[in-house]
């Protein structure tokens, strides 16, 4: 998945100084203009019903009303070593390389970087849609000095950043123009049909207004970032790089999506396209645009979702809620009683599904409520009243996320250990009881119990999952803290006819997961 990013250029230019230009709001008169979509206004060429002969009329009319957005960024960058430190040739190649001859690398230079993307007007007075990914800095090390707003017309404006909404990806630009400016209204997305036609009009690559035709694809995408805004219109219309901000129109000329994202193994359109549904975007647009910021449920949880392999593993019914792979300390899942191992079907009655997840159902559930989670523990279903919370920046759940390490297998080495190992043949293991000095050796945290993994049979379903060193701290939610536990697991699951286990596995720097396992 790829965020439909500007061409970002980065030149050898030194910046020479400047900030981040600035304009005092202005409300210019607007009494005689009314937005480009007013109905009555476009005519489609053909009856609903149908594709129409043309688009022109509608393009004509809505593609005053949006906008290329581009951003003047000063970039720091670490210059190279050089590798003629030391030798005769050092302080020559040192002026021009590392500097100063050094070893250890030369001086940060500060350079300047452009970047490209799109946006559209919604109101006479300069108020303008984007994506916030468009005018946030592209690199580590970057910062925005300016915004600019340039429109059909090829007159430029520097835009005030109103503000911003990171988890969502939406942003708010001003600029104030000597008169009225073109706008269009949002729609209805709510009501948007797989089929219906659709227009994407953009900037990509930086060629300037572009506009592409195709049709819906798809409505309440799931593409698995998870939070309150993981639900998208996909597309065939071609989007590209520079789109990100630009409208997807409906036939009516109205505002149904915000083209944000592609999914594209080169980065370039393969008929794979996603908008933030006009739905998700206004209630956003319209707190920015009233100074607020926006507040979302936060529970405190890991969450895996139940595919067949664990679904089969606990004996449930396929597609039909998510598991709880790590709770928070301290909470408000923590504090209501909420287990890892616990499988979520339902919020405040809604239920989860791929589609309408957890992480979706929870974070828009407004903070300081309760909600009424429907769960399943130990194959028993029970309800959990949880007090949530409200979210916190983005940034800090990254940090707190196991710093984004693939729960994926490979070698870690040999972790030793002279305790007696006991072999798990039905599912391809042998483990021995974790030790404190074993914790130590694999990196798991000290309050971690249950087995380690001294081997994996490579012929196993285990053996494409699993590595040495991983620790097992429970089985189809019952806790292991001998090689006795998991094979007692192993065999229950086997006498109640389950084709696999569900294994609690632990590893270094807090990861920890479930992994389904087929027993042989």
């Amino acid at each position: 998945m790829k965020t439909v990013r500007y061409a970002y250029a980065l030149t050898g230019a030194l910046l020479l100084g400047g900030t981040a230009a600035s304009l005092a709001l202005q409300h210019p008169a607007t009494a005689a203009q009314v937005a480009q979509n007013e109905p009555g206004t476009i005519n489609a060429g053909a009856p609903r019903a149908g594709a129409p002969m043309s688009f022109a009329d509608m393009v004509a009319k809505l593609q005053p009303a949006v906008v290329n957005i581009s951003t003047d960024q000063k970039v720091t960058v670490q210059q190279p070593a050089n590798p003629f430190a030391g030798t005769p040739f050092g302080d020559l190649f040192g002026q021009f390389g590392g500097g100063n001859g050094g070893g250890r690398g030369g001086a940060p230079v500060t350079r300047e970087a452009q970047s490209l993307g799109s946006g559209f007007i919604i109101s006479p007075d300069g108020y303008i849609v984007t994506n916030n990914h468009v005018v946030a800095a592209g690199m580590r090390g970057a910062v925005v000095t300016s915004i600019r707003v340039t429109l059909p017309d090829r007159k430029e404006y520097v835009a005030k950043l109103i503000g911003r909404d990171t988890a969502s990806d939406l942003a708010l630009l001003k600029i104030t123009a000597p008169g009225p400016l073109p706008y269009v209204k949002w729609g209805d997305s709510a009501h948007a049909r797989v089929g219906d036609w659709v227009l994407a009009i953009g900037n990509p690559f930086g060629l300037g207004g572009t506009v592409t035709a195709g049709i819906i694809s798809a409505v309440h995408r799931v593409t698995g970032q998870g939070g309150a805004n993981d639900r998208f219109i996909q597309t065939d219309a071609s989007i590209n790089q520079g789109n990100s901000g630009g409208p997807m129109f409906d036939m009516n000329g109205n505002v149904i999506g915000i083209n944000s994202q592609i999914f594209s193994q080169s980065g370039g359109n393969i008929g794979i396209g996603f908008a933030i549904p006009a739905e998700e975007a206004r209630p956003i647009i319209d707190t920015l645009m009233k100074g607020g910021s926006v507040k979302r449920g936060y529970l405190g949880v890991g969450i895996q979702p139940v595919t067949d392999d664990i679904a089969a593993a606990l004996g449930l019914a396929k597609n039909s809620g998510e598991i709880i792979g790590r709770v928070e300390p301290n909470g408000p899942a923590a504090k209501a009683g909420i287990r890892a191992g616990d499988v979520v079907t339902k919020v405040n009655g809604n239920a989860v599904t791929p589609d309408t997840t957890l992480s979706y159902l929870i974070a828009n559930v407004a903070p300081g409520s309760t909600a009424r989670l429907d769960i399943i523990r130990d194959g028993k279903p029970m309800s959990i009243t949880a007090n949530v919370t409200t979210r916190p920046p983005e940034d800090q759940l990254a940090a707190t996320a196991g710093n984004g390490d693939d729960f994926s297998a490979d070698d870690d080495g040999d972790q030793g250990g002279d305790q007696a190992t006991t072999p798990s043949n039905a599912i391809g293991l042998t483990v021995q009881t974790l030790t404190p000095a074993i914790a130590r050796q694999v990196g798991v945290d000290s309050t971690v119990q249950g087995v380690v993994v001294s081997q994996v049979d490579p012929a196993s379903d285990a053996g494409q999952k699993l590595r040495r060193g991983d620790v097992i701290s429970a089985i189809n939610g019952t806790p292991v803290r001998a090689p006795a536990d998991l094979a007692r697991g192993v065999q229950a699951a086997k006498a109640a006819g389950r084709p696999q286990v569900l294994l609690m596995v632990n590893r270094a720097r807090g990861q920890s997961g479930f992994v389904p396992v087929k027993i042989k």
